[in-house]
């Protein structure tokens, strides 16, 4: 189904710069350091920073945190669950964030995973149907019910999505999708069904160091929480990874594709790939030795390498 709103959306595919970051450790800081730390990722030229929840700070009042602390940077929801809301609220975010930092928010949506939507009471039952269902509401809040000042155009609006099907709305509701722990494969399958005209901004996650065992034990860290959840499982064996690779944390060969590591110019690589099989941006989850902590320094160590034009 395509709606009067989806037919009069702006193209989709503005430009977000070609390296974004991705950050989900911005919980375990006080309000003041993050503020100060996505202030920096500003000044330090990153175009985009992709943020999402789980059981922390709700994202869209992350995202309000972020854009009132900057001038430039665009704030990306990586995803904001659309269980945890219901339509009238996502909208209304939406639009008034748009409104008040014209250009500078892009809404991710996304249904999440049974295991974390159970924690808030919600029903995780036809991930398909529930967001096309949402989409068809969310457009008519805006259309009938929302109120305030609205954004001068309609803004934009991507989701997450893995499977075909997905991916399918994706392109005929949405201006494009948010991928994540996917391979570069996915990347070019992804392209394929959504078309050329849609953005598509996978998530690549990286370690900023050389040395093999304790690069793959952080990664270790990062896909064993993913490899619990059959989303992405399901997903990842539709590019040839078998009951091996996703057992436990994770084969080699699956945490080495999941997780780059190395030096800046493995990272530059690990880009290329996903940007010649069709990403528009990609964006970097710097993973870091403290599980609390903010990768702070390594995001200022990347940052000539990966904004230089």
């Amino acid at each position: 189904m395509t709606t009067a709103q989806d037919a009069t959306r702006p193209p989709a595919r503005r430009d977000l710069g070609k390296v974004g970051i991705w950050s989900g450790q911005f919980d375990f800081s006080p309000a003041g350091v993050v503020r100060e730390a996505i202030t920096e990722l500003d000044e330090l030229g990153y175009p985009t920073l992709w943020t999402g929840e789980v059981k922390g700070r709700e994202v869209l009042v992350t995202a309000s945190l972020a854009l009132a602390a900057t001038s430039q940077i665009t704030i990306a929801t990586g995803i904001a669950q659309i269980l945890a809301r219901n339509p009238l609220t996502m909208t209304a975010a939406q639009l008034a964030l748009t409104e008040a930092f014209p250009d500078r928010f892009l809404l991710g949506l996304g249904v999440s995973h049974a295991e974390l939507m159970h924690i808030r009471g919600a029903a995780y039952t036809r991930p398909l149907s529930q967001m096309a269902a949402y989409l068809d509401e969310m457009d008519r809040m805006a259309a009938e019910q929302y109120r305030a000042v609205p954004p001068a155009a309609a803004p934009p609006r991507v989701l997450a999505a893995l499977g075909p099907k997905m991916l399918g709305l994706a392109r005929d509701r949405a201006d494009g999708a948010h991928t994540y722990f996917v391979p570069p494969e996915h990347t070019a399958a992804a392209r394929a069904i959504l078309g050329p005209d849609k953005l598509l901004i996978p998530e690549q996650a990286f370690v900023l160091h050389t040395d093999p065992a304790q690069a793959r034990e952080l990664a270790r860290r990062h896909t064993g929480s993913y490899l619990r959840l059959p989303n992405y499982t399901t997903n990842l064996r539709r590019f040839g990874f078998d009951d091996d690779d996703l057992a436990g944390t994770g084969s080699d060969r699956l945490v080495d594709t999941i997780v780059a590591w190395g030096d800046a110019d493995v990272l530059l690589g690990r880009i290329k790939e996903h940007l010649d099989a069709g990403a528009d941006q990609v964006a970097v989850q710097v993973l870091d030795f403290d599980r609390r902590g903010l990768p702070r320094r390594q995001w200022r160590e990347l940052a000539p390498a990966l904004l230089t034009p």
